[in-house]
């Protein structure tokens, strides 16, 4: 019997190589290989989104500002070059915007991206105001994005006003969030491995589970056999690096 194989999704890109959620970290994960990508988007002033994990800039740019207080056009003239992590490497390097993203991953038909709303906006600007503005920018393309939340109330409302697939990233691995997933029924559940249990088997349901985030090959494969279909990782270069892993690699012709 063949053993399974999960497929790796790219956390933020490639998240150990280049600055998180930027256009380069992405392209990096597709030339490596990636056939998912997963990146967080905050809603600015304007109502329009961008790629970014925080709700300001201080860590990727080491700039004062709160993305609440700028427009997209605002947003262009900082740049996410994590200094940090990377010096000036990679600078000037401003934040994607989310419809310049789905623009451009239309080149890439082999692709499905793991969209998540961050909190901070929703909490910033009230759910129906962001979900709304979100699923429009989403409809184009939502046959090949998964949006993603830990918020529960958000993926209700995406499934009651949408079509899109939705995964629900779990604060806990306990009876509460299970009996909330049965009701829920995402197309996906999404878990960081460390808050699963060695002997806990996955939930059995519709839904297929995503666990990150895992760096070791063998850990990867561990998990597959346990039932997780996706494997969501930092450093995709070097597990699709592993000759097993390799097998679900896509191409997309870079």
């Amino acid at each position: 019997m063949t053993e399974p194989l999960p497929e790796m999704v790219a956390h933020r890109g490639s998240l150990l190589r280049y600055p998180e959620n930027t256009w380069l970290g992405l392209e990096a994960a597709l030339k490596a290989g990636a056939c998912w990508l997963e990146f967080d988007i905050q809603m600015c002033a304007d109502g329009r989104f961008v790629l970014l994990h925080d709700a300001d800039f201080n860590r990727t740019a080491k700039h004062p500002a709160s993305l609440f207080t700028c427009t997209a056009s605002e947003t262009q003239r900082i740049s996410v070059h994590e200094p940090e992590r990377f010096g000036e490497a990679f600078a000037p390097l401003p934040p994607p915007l989310l419809d310049d993203v789905l623009g451009r991953l239309a080149a890439f038909p082999a692709c499905r991206a793991m969209v998540e709303i961050k909190q901070e906006s929703l909490q910033r600007w009230g759910l129906a105001k962001v979900m709304d503005s979100l699923l429009e920018v989403l409809q184009p393309a939502q046959a090949r994005c998964v949006l993603i939340s830990y918020s529960r109330e958000a993926l209700l409302y995406a499934r009651q006003r949408s079509d899109i697939n939705t995964g629900w990233v779990l604060q806990r691995y306990d009876e509460t969030h299970l009996d909330q997933a049965l009701e829920l029924q995402p197309e996906f559940l999404i878990c960081n491995q460390d808050k699963i249990g060695q002997q806990q088997e996955l939930w059995p349901g519709s839904w297929q589970w995503m666990l990150y985030d895992i760096v070791e090959p063998q850990l990867a494969l561990d998990w597959a056999k346990r039932g997780a279909a996706l494997i969501e990782t930092a450093d995709i270069g070097a597990m699709l690096a592993h000759p097993v892993l390799a097998r679900r690699a896509c191409r997309h012709g870079l």
